[in-house]
């Protein structure tokens, strides 16, 4: 199934926490919706989810319309599944009946429930675990009987809000294949909700990064992280470092930037303009080169498999951030050559 938005809008008192939202997200896509504490992420998907009404605007599913002027679906008839920061399991209820419980609320008797519980239980990999109660399971064990009980309830469209924020990072990781492997073999269409920019990159086909109740930008990870729209959304994915700059000459795909007055690079551009601008340099942006200009080491931090130092480069406003195989000192000056960026949007 897949979820139409049009200038779907929420206030609260003055302020707008969807505003004016229109979007598709595709049947079958992992689509996360990511972005800061307050932007809107968690009542975009109790409107969806038919949990929150709209103001205005319309939301479809699979093509028919569940929220609009003077419509409301309730959540029971709109077909989706909602898995919770908290999960809302029945803490009285053994693990199977949790599963069961929406197959018996459709009118199935209580074994005909339990049997095919037995089988969602089984594609998340818990069958063993059928007969214990919510209390004895682990964080991880809980979210997975929380994805079963989505499809004991034939929900086509699975809706998480922020599913993984109670788990310790060791369990994130493992939990984070469990769902890749649960919405391929499941085949629903997945609404993600968080605010960890690692999550949704490691998750989704696509993901949109949301700043005061709309999208900034929908794009693949890939994009997002290589070809950001604004500042904003290169602040919030990945790491690297934001420059004034002045665009200098164009050409397809490139454009030639100024830095300072003695510093021109190329870098990647998609309708540059000549004049002023902004350039992000990633990381990967940088290399140490015996030719390069001097950086001077302002600190040093190690990210797992190399260190990260952030050097300042005489005559640019902000320190880079420059990978490195081996630790540097801070006050240590290292040659660095930039090898390319990416022109934001010029507004």
């Amino acid at each position: 199934m897949s979820i139409t938005l049009t200038d779907v809008t929420r206030s609260f008192g003055s302020s707008k926490a969807v505003d004016g939202l229109t979007a598709t997200i595709p049947t079958g896509c992992f689509f996360t919706v990511l972005g800061p504490s307050g932007c809107g992420k968690s009542t975009l998907l109790r409107m969806i989810a038919g949990l929150e009404p709209l103001d205005t605007g319309q939301i479809a599913l699979d093509r028919r319309t569940v929220a609009g002027p003077g419509l409301h679906l309730p959540p029971e008839a709109r077909g989706v599944g909602v898995v919770f920061q908290s999960y809302a399991l029945w803490p009285h209820m053994d693990v199977l009946d949790n599963v069961g419980f929406p197959i018996e609320a459709a009118g199935q008797s209580r074994s005909a429930a339990r049997t095919e519980a037995a089988k969602h239980l089984q594609a998340v990999d818990l069958s063993r675990f059928a007969t214990r109660r919510i209390a004895d399971l682990s964080g991880g064990q809980r979210q997975r009987v929380a994805l079963a009980r989505c499809l004991a309830a034939q929900a086509r469209i699975v809706l998480m809000d922020e599913p993984l924020a109670n788990l310790d990072p060791h369990l994130r990781a493992a939990m984070e294949e469990e769902l890749t492997t649960f919405h391929a073999r499941a085949g629903t269409t997945t609404l993600f909700i968080t605010h960890d920019q690692r999550e949704a990159m490691a998750l989704s086909d696509m993901v949109a990064v949301m700043r005061a109740g709309r999208f900034e930008q929908v794009a693949t990870p890939q994009d997002l992280h290589d070809r950001p729209v604004n500042a904003f959304v290169a602040g919030f994915i990945g790491r690297g470092v934001v420059l004034e700059a002045e665009v200098k000459s164009v050409a397809p795909g490139t454009a030639m930037v100024e830095l300072t007055p003695e510093l021109q690079i190329e870098v990647q551009a998609e309708r540059a303009v000549i004049g002023p601008a902004q350039v992000l340099l990633r990381p990967s942006d940088l290399c140490v080169h015996a030719e390069g200009r001097a950086g001077r080491v302002l600190n040093v931090a190690y990210r797992g498999d190399h260190w990260e130092a952030r050097v300042q480069i005489d005559g640019i406003s902000k320190p880079l951030l420059l990978s490195v195989s081996q630790r540097a000192v801070p006050g240590d000056t290292i040659p660095i050559r930039i090898l390319g960026g990416w022109v934001l949007k010029q507004e």
